[in-house]
């Protein structure tokens, strides 16, 4: 089966595995610059048919040159080009296979908060390869440091898991029982969403006084 190009001249050695650099969580991410303090959606610089290219490859990355400039009504050299320019600017992180987990022999899916003790960091004392089975780490605000997503081929397989991992603090461990609805891609911004106003809790300023007569 032949690559696409595309796929070919982005591919590159991966470094380990580490904690501080995590993995991809998305084929393609958005690259989003600062939007104005008053704004609730950032702007980006990605024209129409930047996304439609997105929509295409996150859709099917093996799409050739020739099909995506077919679908989007461009040259396939200025395809090319315009993907090139997305990969050097980090929008298109890479193109991998999607795999279902369940189907690979992972079928338990589990999220953790964790609260790590004192000298005990996961992220500081233990590397990604001590734990195969955490395929995301998120740190967070509030009581819990960190949230993990791990999978596991059984309920026993994830109790090893969780007694390693318990190691490094408190946890609250959260077994998926069924994911209804996963989508990976990366969509243009959504419109914007009003925010209603608690009245009760509104701070209004204080009325100035009228001034006094004569």
């Amino acid at each position: 089966m032949s690559i696409p190009d595309h796929q070919i001249h982005s591919r590159r050695e991966r470094p380990g595995r580490t904690w501080p650099s995590g993995r991809a969580k998305a084929l393609v991410e958005c690259d989003r610059k600062v939007g104005t303090v008053n704004s609730s959606r950032p702007e980006t610089d990605l024209d129409d048919l930047d996304w439609k290219l997105l929509d295409e490859l996150q859709a099917d990355a093996r799409l050739s040159y020739n099909e995506l400039a077919r679908r989007v009504h461009l040259s396939a050299p200025a395809v090319a080009e315009r993907i090139r320019r997305l990969e050097r600017r980090g929008v298109i992180l890479g193109y991998q296979a999607r795999i279902d987990p369940a189907a690979a022999g992972f079928p338990i899916q589990a999220y953790i908060q964790l609260r790590c003790a004192l000298g005990k960091c996961l992220l500081k004392s233990s590397a990604a390869e001590d734990y195969p089975e955490v395929v995301e780490v998120d740190k967070l605000s509030g009581r819990h440091c960190s949230m993990l997503k791990v999978r596991a081929s059984s309920l026993a397989h994830l109790e090893g898991v969780l007694e390693q991992i318990g190691k490094h603090g408190e946890m609250d461990t959260h077994i998926v029982l069924s994911t209804q609805y996963d989508d990976p891609r990366v969509r243009r911004n959504h419109p914007d969403r009003p925010v209603t106003a608690s009245a009760g809790w509104t701070r209004r300023r204080a009325e100035a006084p009228e001034p006094a007569d004569g």
